[in-house]
């Protein structure tokens, strides 16, 4: 398989896409960049409204100061053979006793394939390599069921649940996740 993007040392491959880094200009483009100024490597639908949302997050990361997360935290998702933006997908850092958070997003003309499971199983894996990071946590609603999915599929676990909203998780081989 070609590719038209290349990986470094911070992206987190998969057999189909490339978790890596937003750049500023990204950042700066997603959070509200006249639409004629969006990069070339964008999927047609990419930023979606959760994208968007995490830019801002970014930006505001960015202005507080060196926070930064290192090899964890926000990322992008990138087809491999296109060389395509087709969503974003976070690690809420820094982790809480242990405890991390994940949250993703695939563009509509991306769904369906697998991506969003391949990045989330991914970005677990990376997650639990961090000295700090014990457990993987999720929430999703229930009415979205592509999303459960996506949860199950890449390992998470429910553990809890209100009606509306599931809570799913997973941890470090033989570590027991906390309630978190």
């Amino acid at each position: 398989m070609s590719s038209l993007f290349t990986t470094t040392a911070a992206d987190v491959p998969t057999e189909r896409l490339i978790l890596r880094a937003w750049t500023a200009g990204e950042v700066a483009a997603a959070a509200g960049l006249p639409a004629d100024r969006r990069p070339a490597h964008w999927a047609q639908d990419f930023p979606a409204d959760g994208d968007r949302v995490i830019a801002g997050v970014i930006a505001e990361q960015i202005a507080e100061g060196p926070a930064d997360p290192g090899a964890y935290g926000h990322r992008l998702i990138v087809e491999r053979e296109s060389g395509a933006v087709v969503g974003s997908i976070s690690l809420l850092w820094p982790p809480s006793e242990g405890s991390v958070e994940i949250g993703y997003g695939v563009v509509p003309s991306r769904r369906g394939l697998g991506y969003a499971t391949e990045a989330v199983r991914a970005l677990v894996a990376h997650a639990l390599t961090a000295p700090d990071v014990t457990v993987v946590h999720a929430g999703v609603e229930l009415g979205n069921p592509a999303s459960v999915r996506v949860l199950e599929k890449a390992g998470l676990h429910r553990w809890s649940s209100d009606g509306a909203t599931a809570r799913y998780r997973t941890g470090a081989p033989g570590e027991t996740p906390s309630r978190k």
